[in-house]
């Protein structure tokens, strides 16, 4: 198989702030397998919170070169146990690779990944649309921006995180999710709970800090409503850790290392009794279309990334009012729109 990256920047229609940063454009790196024949593709963006640059992904890439180079027969779990012990430090890499590599395994066998997993899509969970932290009027302005979807994720970590859900709520009857990106404590989080749920409010994504695990043992019995981890569950070791303390887990593909771990951690997570959710990184539609695959699977879904664009580089699955639409395209259902 031949080895192709390409870098793009993706700008963002409105600045998109959580509690730890803003964007405004988001560079990516879309890898490209090719059988001569097919052509698969993955994604993975940059994050600093996790100190994945483009530089850093194409390094590790390059690792795994001669690897993917004397690969005849794809078969991607098996590829991702050979290359993954190259590529430990660079999870964000391997997800790409990982995606790339389902999207080509599925174009040669000509169908989708979802049926080659023998997945039904028909009774898959909507995707939230979120709204990233800013004034009160423009997050109103951006909810007002996209009507008609069932579920917003509100972005808080703010002085004034109430005020802000009291005045969304006024905007629209759909269903909340509240993210704080780790901008609260545990006595903040277990108050701010009750009149959470009293705003119809879903649950509560990562209020604490990643490690502060006594608060969140105290939040997990406490709390008026379900917690679900996200920065606290990167890799597969942490789902059992979050066992107990989380009534969910957030998987994000490029934490964990791709669609191969990501089934695994659901199989983990169901076996405890925890919903399960799959997050994305502001990914255009090529990493959006890996997400969709799994979907039949999860109890919630957060995959708008491609909708919160300026522009897209690729097409594929598409995000309508939470409702994804499949493309009558093979893999991942990814065709690129631009070579960088």
């Amino acid at each position: 198989m031949e080895l192709i990256t390409h870098e793009f920047e993706l700008p963002l229609q409105h600045t998109f702030t959580i509690s730890r940063e803003s964007t405004n454009i988001q560079p990516t790196l879309i890898v490209e397998l090719s059988d001569g024949k097919h052509q698969g593709y993955g994604e993975a963006t940059t994050n600093t919170y996790y100190g994945m640059s483009l530089a850093k992904m194409k390094e590790g890439l390059e690792r795994v070169r001669p690897t993917l180079e004397r690969t005849e027969t794809l078969d991607p779990p098996a590829l991702w146990h050979e290359v993954a012990p190259q590529l430990q430090d660079c999870p964000f890499a391997l997800c790409a690779l990982d995606q790339a590599a389902y999207d080509l395994w599925g174009k040669q066998q000509g169908k989708p990944v979802h049926q080659l997993w023998g997945l039904d899509i028909k009774n898959a969970p909507l995707s939230n649309y979120t709204i990233g932290i800013d004034n009160i009027d423009v997050m109103l302005a951006k909810l007002e921006e996209m009507p008609g979807w069932p579920i917003y994720k509100i972005k808080l970590g703010t002085a004034h995180d109430l005020e802000i859900v009291r005045e969304l709520r006024k905007a629209t009857d759909a269903v909340f999710r509240v993210d704080a990106n780790c901008g609260w404590n545990a006595d903040e989080a277990i108050r701010n709970s009750h009149e959470l749920k009293s705003l119809n409010v879903e649950f509560i994504e990562q209020p604490l800090p990643a490690d502060d695990w006594g608060g969140y043992r105290k939040v997990f019995k406490e709390s008026a409503l379900p917690i679900v981890a996200d920065e606290s569950c990167i890799t597969e070791a942490d789902v059992s850790r979050c066992h107990n303390h989380f009534h969910g887990i957030n998987i994000k593909l490029v934490k964990c290392g791709g669609l191969t771990p990501a089934r695994r951690m659901i199989d983990e997570a169901r076996n405890l009794g925890m919903k399960v959710m799959v997050g994305c990184m502001t990914e255009s539609s090529v990493g959006i279309s890996a997400i969709a695959q799994l979907l039949p699977l999860l109890d919630y879904v957060d995959m708008d990334g491609a909708v919160l664009l300026a522009q897209d580089i690729a097409t594929g699955v598409v995000v309508d009012k939470g409702k994804c639409n499949y493309p009558d395209v093979d893999g991942n259902g990814v065709q690129l729109l631009q070579v960088s």
